[in-house]
């Protein structure tokens, strides 16, 4: 077992010369330990780079794992992850936050960032195929950090992070009027760079206005007409989407309103996979009217749509295709997914198959669950 060490790290490291790459993610980085002031979420990169959100240092870190190789992925459940995350720490469920989980698409290894709530220290875990929980510690590794700034204002905090194809694009949070933002930073990248930010305004479906404030909850990158797309999901739920290829640096973007998943939910993790040849989105969101008007039997419940509905470019925003009416379902283009109530977290694990974790009655399960 590995020792465990702290991922908030203090001031005054020493580092070591930069370190020239020839890949597609990162051309120069730094050798050392990243000054990491919070991990808000987790995301990767081709050839095992560990994309981290860190809204109070106002950047992204940008790690090269050295995860670059298939490994055995798990098979079996893992009963009370969340126990033995912490018993791994020295605590018990209850003493750690898990905030986020990605999987590594080059190994198949999923990350966990969880912190300790005794001492708020932010750390990474890993868990193998046999379920034996590891420390990913942040020191002596190679990193890039990518500065995020709005204006003179800077971004309270990121909500996603993800790659798309040759760049990496983030959501965050600003204090300005137009506090939504959208980040763009070109790859391969260096240590230190900066990226291009555009402000975001969304119509909110459920909510019959324009919107300035509100971030996007989760994105994902999408290619239509040979031009990129940012496909973000907001709280209450609209899914929305944004052209990054024309826009100039501190723009600020109306984003199109394509589906409304219904108010009162706010979204978590949402991927592309395809099932028969065919394009689904999946999404994952928590309810917050579960008590008053439950969606299921769990807040934590899970959604998929035809990724041909994010084309749409007629019937949006005030037209926009909601998932109900009333309580009764619109379209069988928008489905929710029982096999995936309870889902908190969940990434894709390979064509087939997702990796979730689950709430249950008394803790936390590890599960894969097949594609629907």
């Amino acid at each position: 077992m590995l020792q465990v060490r702290v991922v908030v790290l203090v001031f005054g490291m020493s580092l070591a010369t930069s370190m020239v790459h020839a890949g597609q993610v990162v051309k120069e980085t730094k050798t050392g330990t990243p000054p990491i002031k919070s991990i808000n979420v987790l995301s990767f990169a081709p050839e095992g780079v560990l994309l981290i959100g860190d809204g109070s240092g106002s950047q992204i870190v940008v790690i090269e794992t050295g995860d670059d190789s298939a490994r055995p992925k798990l098979k079996q459940p893992i009963a009370d992850i969340d126990a033995k995350m912490a018993a791994r720490l020295g605590t018990k469920s209850d003493g750690i936050e898990i905030i986020d989980m990605a999987v590594n698409p080059a190994s198949g290894t999923p990350y966990f960032a969880v912190r300790k709530q005794d001492d708020k220290r932010h750390l990474i875990l890993t868990v193998d195929a046999q379920g034996e929980i590891r420390e990913f510690a942040l020191n002596d590794v190679p990193y890039a950090r990518v500065r995020l700034k709005a204006g003179e204002d800077n971004i309270s905090r990121i909500t996603d992070v993800a790659w798309a194809e040759s760049k990496i694009i983030a959501a965050g949070r600003s204090n300005e009027t137009f506090a939504s933002k959208i980040f763009s930073i070109n790859a391969p990248l260096n240590h230190d760079s900066a990226g291009s930010v555009y402000s975001a305004e969304t119509y909110h479906v459920s909510h019959r206005r324009w919107e300035t404030k509100a971030p996007m909850s989760v994105l994902i990158p999408i290619r239509e007409n040979d031009k990129t797309y940012v496909v973000g999901a907001f709280s209450c739920t609209p899914v929305v989407k944004y052209p990054l290829d024309s826009l100039k640096p501190g723009a600020q973007v109306k984003g199109t309103s394509v589906i409304e998943l219904g108010s009162g939910n706010r979204p978590i993790d949402m991927f592309v996979y395809k099932k028969n040849g065919k394009p689904f989105v999946l999404a994952n969101t928590f309810r917050f009217h579960h008590k008053r008007r439950p969606f299921g039997p769990s807040p934590y419940w899970t959604v998929k749509f035809e990724q041909g509905l994010l084309g749409e470019n007629k019937a949006v925003n005030e037209k926009a295709i909601r998932r109900l009416e009333g309580n009764k379902p619109v379209t069988d283009k928008i489905t929710m997914v029982e096999t995936f109530h309870g889902v908190m977290q969940m990434d894709k694990l390979d064509d087939f198959q997702a990796l979730a974790l689950r709430q249950n009655d008394d803790g936390m399960s590890l599960e894969v669950l097949a594609l629907p």
